[in-house]
This record gives C-alpha cells, structure tokens and sequence, in this order.
C-alpha cells in the first residue's frame, strides 16, 4: 500500500512528489526586500528534507504592502534574487511558489518610512491602532495591476507556482470582511460586491501567468471575528475562487486579532482540519489543511479519512527540516516535534528579529552554525541530562567527540518534564522524549543515576566538560514557609504532593501561572467526557462549559509585581491571561506576603494588611542556579562551559540554545 502522506498530487499541471507542502511564513530574514543567502539556505535545507512543495513569502506587490523584512516582489531588481531562491528549492528536490500580499490596515507606517497604511475603509485594527487611508477606486485597481505584475516576476523567476494570501486580516480579507469593509460602491455592501476585489485580484493573476501555470490561494476557514464574514460566505468565497480558476486552496484560520489561539502549544493538534474538511467538499480542487499539525501519523490520519488532500507543515519543518524524509524511511521516532512555543518564530517578529527555532538551534543559521567534524576528537564530558545538557551532547557528539551525559536522576528532560505538565503544555513531554532520542542516534553514551564527583573525574580525565546541573526552586525568606502545607510549584507539577481544596499560589510569572492553570483544571471534565455528555445532550451547553472550566479547588495567584505571565512570549501570554479568567482563577498583584499561617496567607496591598485563606500554598518565586562542581572542574584545569539555569535561569529557549553552542564550539 502507497503511504498516502507520500502520494503524488496534480495541481492543475504540476506534479507535487508528495502531500507535504510548506505554508509561505513571514521570516523576516530578507534585506531591504532582497532575497538573503540565509532564505536561500533556509529553504534548500527544507527542500533537501523531503518537503513536496514550498511556498516562501509572503512577498510584496508594493511599498505599501509590506516591509524591507518581507521578500520583494514588487520590482524587477528583485528577480535575481527570486530566482536565486526558485533554483535552490528546485535543485534540491521540491516544488516551489511564491505568496503575494497586501497586508492592508495592518501595515505599521513606521515599517514604510511614514507612509499611511490602506484599507476597504478607514478603520484601525486593534494591532496597529493606525487609522489607516480608504482605498479610492484608482487606487483599488493600481493594487490590483501590482498583483498581477508580482506574478509575472514570480513565474520568470522560475517558481513553479504562485499563491495569493486571501484571509488572516490582510488586505483581500479586508475587503471579504463586513466588519472592516464599510464602502458604499462596487467593492462594498453585499456579498457579490465584497469579493470583487479578490475575484479581480486572482482574474488578474491568472491572465498574467496564463492558464497552465499552477494558482493557488490561502484563505480562511473561519475568520474567529465577531462581526467578521461568516464560515458560510467563507465557503461560497472558496467555490467562487475556483470557478474564479485558481487551482488548490489552502485553508488557514483566524485574523492575527482573533481572540482565538491558533498557532500555540495549547491548541490541540490538527483541531482546525474540520475547517479544510468544510470547504473540500464544496470544491472539485485540491485542498490543504494547515495549523498544529506536527506528526505524520495526524497528517496521514487527516487526508485519508478525507479532511484535505495536502497537509501543511509550516513550524514543524522549521523544527525539523528532515520530517519529511525521516517520515517517507520509517524513521518517525527520529522526528522532533514542534512544541507550537512560538518563542522563536512569532514571537521574535515582534522583537524586530529573524525567526528562530526553541527546538532548531540551526534554523536560520543553517550555514554559519553547521556542525562540521573536529580536527582531533575529544573525551567530552556533559552533567546534567535536562535540555541545555542534551542540546550539548548532541552537538558535541555531532562532531565527532566522545561524549559521555551524566544524568544524576533515573531519566533524561529535567524542567521540560515540568514544563509538559500543565494543561496544553504536553508537546514539552515530547521534546524531551525527541531530544533523549537525538542523543541515541548522535552516539553519545547516556548515563543514568551518574553523580559525578572527584573521583569519577579522576577516573575518566575528560578533555572537555559542560555543566548543565540546572537549577533548584527559591524558597521565600518569610515567616511560615517551612509550614507542611507549603510546598513547592515543582511538586506540584510532577504530581509528588497534594493540595487542598483552597490554594493560594504564590508567583505570577509563568510557573505560577501555569501551577495554577493546572490545579484549577482539577475536576473539569475530560474532552472525552465533553464529548460523551454533548452528544446524548446530558447536560445542556451552558453547563458544559462550566464543568469543562470550573474546577473543584479555588485557586488565587499573588504576584509582587505589577503583571501576571510577563515572562511568557507575547504569543503564549494573551492566551495563557484569558484561561486564568476563564477558570475562575482569582490574582492579586503589586502585593507583599507578610507571612504564611496555619490557615492563611498574610498580605500587604497599599498600606493595608489583608488575609487570604489558603489549605495550601504553593510556593513559583523562581529559580536559583545549581552549579556546585564549577570550583572542583576549574580547580582540575579541565576546560569547561556552564550552561542553562546552572549558569543563569532563563526559558528553555536559552537552555537549549546555549547548550548547542556550548557542545558545537568545542575542539
């Protein structure tokens, strides 16, 4: 039998060698819209990994589209350099195609020297918070020229396709949407007027570039905004591209000002293939499922049982440019997984940077951070086996020293084990399971329950050694906390003690956000449960929710500062802030704990001392460095590096950063 994951498809003329295809993603790796050596390094390592079809971008059609950050496509000079890019997908094994965009109102004029940002109608998104300038119909059919110039340039720059973005709040959905589109003439009003511009856009396109060559568009599925255009008129929109001529469809979800989390660890995987699965069976052409899907088995499960006929792996081949590969040669247990942090990625374009990988220390960096052999193997000795130890024995091992990780417990994952343990965090139980696995396969030796002491150096004499021995929780200094219903976040997540009914957490930064988002999740129903009670209409859906939300303690975080989650990404947080409220999940912030009683916790807030009854009290106030062999290491002049929490405690981001520069610059 044909794995279907690795079926050809046929769009319109084009043969694609599998169903694998990767969305185009904002990478911000391009200069002053020229196309990098590091996209085109990006993208070749991603083609060499087995992807059928990448689709880079989103590319601009002018100077209101975009940013110097985005790959251009709205002159000619940049031709070189797409076809640079077009080459080195080609050559290395998959199809490729360009995505054109318009981002609209949500263009920041900052990003275009001062320039105002244009839309349907002149009204501010809630990201921006720019009025943007309404579009006149001169204006309106200049955007549209530029569409279709952009693909001329893509189709002689030798891609194989081109796509166009139609959803996510961008210009075209700008238009589709009743909330944003406000106009009184031919492009405004009722449905037929509200996606001319988009139908006019693609017939454009599809003269320009001629009926043979390959047109795909991606769209929503479900805006997830409220006044917004409809799952319905969504739909209609699809079976009207397609009688429009574009070839393939590629269904996304939400605006980036939904309030519903789309790309996070949270979301459960391929939860939004019912979207694809609506529009597929209203459309004759190929459809592509996109969203949390991370692992071939879902993606398999997902075009058999007829959702999609493609699956798109966007931060999954970011993670693992070689899924595909590893997938086609039965080799699936060597895949490592995308957590769905959004760290690295969307978060670092907030931060004005390049997006990067929490899982891929390489991604990016494909060139300048390669692993090649040493001139002269080394004895490496790594301590510590949680995400910065493993990271380092990887990439030590990677060139080709003799590394040996010492792990002082009976299992490799330190914090990521505690990390995976609240709700919607499990994909951090997997990257330690993938990360245990990638040091197997790097022929590095794991040695459990190994504490290393004098002796044992003595014993071994180490060329090099990395100490990645973690950290340990704070303990408040105040009067109380030695109480035997205080206990540590840590225990708590790992299941090690019990908590009564009503619990005071004391720590709002992401530990204590997340101990308490799993302690509220005790005595909530199950999704299978939900499931079970929803269809045999045991209880009615307002009660559902409750019970799906609503658990049986009472949960209160303090925080000493002033937020909640700050050290959350700016993606997780939002997010991470609306469950606290949707549990019931009380906070006190700005406060100072004054002392921890048999049956309360004392506070102080504004002058004022309060009580606030507590049967338990968990103590999230951070973590210290736990580094007690650096002096013994540096006292037996073995070159050494400290990295992770043992050198400074930091996100897991860091911890497995530092330990693959910390492995790969040795020797």
């Amino acid at each position: 039998m044909i794995d279907p994951l690795f079926q050809p498809i046929i769009i319109n003329r084009m043969e694609v060698k599998n169903r694998i295809y990767m969305p185009a993603m904002h990478l911000n790796m391009a200069g002053n819209y020229a196309v990098s050596d590091r996209l085109v390094d990006f993208y070749a390592e991603r083609a060499r990994g087995g992807a059928g079809m990448i689709t880079v971008g989103y590319a601009t059609v002018d100077e209101r589209s975009g940013s110097p950050g985005n790959i251009g496509a709205h002159k000619d000079i940049y031709i070189p350099g797409l076809t640079r890019l077009a080459t080195a997908i080609r050559e290395n094994g998959a199809r490729s195609s360009v995505q054109l965009n318009h981002a609209g109102r949500y263009n920041h004029s900052m990003l275009m020297g001062g320039k105002q940002p244009v839309a349907p109608s002149p009204i501010a998104s809630r990201l921006t918070r720019e009025m943007p300038h309404e579009l006149g119909i001169a204006e309106i059919q200049e955007i549209i020229l530029r569409f279709a110039q952009a693909a001329g340039r893509v189709k002689s720059a030798g891609f194989d396709a081109v796509e166009i973005l139609s959803g996510t709040g961008y210009l075209i959905s700008e238009f589709l949407s009743p909330m944003t589109n406000k106009r009184t003439d031919q492009y405004g009003g009722d449905f037929e007027n509200r996606i001319r511009f988009g139908r006019e856009v693609i017939s454009a396109v599809r003269e320009t570039v001629g009926a043979e060559f390959p047109l795909l568009v991606r769209m929503n599925g479900n805006e997830f905004m409220k006044g917004g255009s409809s799952r319905q008129d969504l739909q209609e929109y699809a079976i009207q591209l397609e009688m429009a001529g574009v070839d393939a469809l590629c269904i996304n979800v939400g605006w980036h000002e939904a309030q519903v989390p789309q790309i996070v660890t949270e979301v459960p995987r391929g939860v939004f293939g019912y979207l694809a699965r609506s529009i597929k069976e209203r459309v004759s052409i190929p459809v592509i499922a996109s969203h949390r899907i991370n692992d071939p088995d879902l993606a398999r499960e997902m075009i058999v049982d007829g959702l999609c006929d493609m699956v798109a792996l966007g931060r999954a081949l970011i993670a693992d440019p070689f899924f595909p590969e590893k997938a086609r040669n039965g080799h699936e247990a060597d895949i490592v997984h995308c957590v769905a942090c959004a760290q690295g990625c969307f978060d670092n374009l907030f931060k004005m940077k390049a997006v990067e990988c929490l899982c891929n220390p390489r991604a990016g960096y494909e060139r300048s951070r390669s692993c090649t052999k040493a001139d002269l193997p080394l004895n490496v000795t790594v301590i510590g086996g949680g995400a910065a130890g493993m990271s380092a024995a990887i990439s030590a091992a990677e060139r080709g020293h003799r590394v040996t990780l010492h792990e002082a417990g009976d299992h490799l994952g330190g914090q990521l084990l505690l990390a995976g343990a609240p709700p919607g965090r499990e994909e951090f139980l997997d990257l330690a399971t993938d990360l245990e696995r990638q040091v197997e396969l790097s022929g590095a030796t794991i040695l459990l329950g190994s504490r290393v002491d004098e002796q044992l150096l003595k014993g071994t004499l180490p060329d090099a050694v990395i100490l990645a021995t973690g950290g340990l929780p704070i303990t408040l200094p105040i009067p109380g906390a030695d109480l035997p219903h205080v206990v540590q976040a840590w225990d708590v997540l790992t299941d090690t003690v019990a908590t009564e009914r009503r619990v005071v957490v004391i720590g709002g930064g992401a530990v204590g956000v997340e101990t308490a988002l799993f302690l509220a999740e005790k005595g909530t129903l199950s999704g299978e449960a939900l499931k079970f009670l929803l269809v045999h209409g045991a209880e009615s859906v307002e009660d559902l929710y409750g019970l799906a939300t609503r658990g049986s303690k009472d949960v209160t975080v303090i925080e000493l500062l002033g937020e909640l989650g700050k050290n959350f990404g700016k993606s997780t947080r939002w997010g991470m802030m609306q469950d606290v409220e949707r549990c019931g999940i009380k906070t006190r912030a700005k406060v100072r704990v004054i002392e921890i009683t048999a049956d309360c916790v004392k506070i102080e807030y504004e002058g004022q001392v309060e009580d606030i009854t507590a049967d338990s009290v968990v103590l999230a106030v951070g973590t210290r460095s736990h580094n007690p062999l650096q002096e013994l290491v540096a006292a037996s002049g073995i070159p050494f590096r400290v990295v992770g929490d043992a050198l400074q405690p930091a996100m897991v981001f860091e911890a497995i950063h530092q330990g693959f520069t910390a492995g790969r610059e040795i020797g």
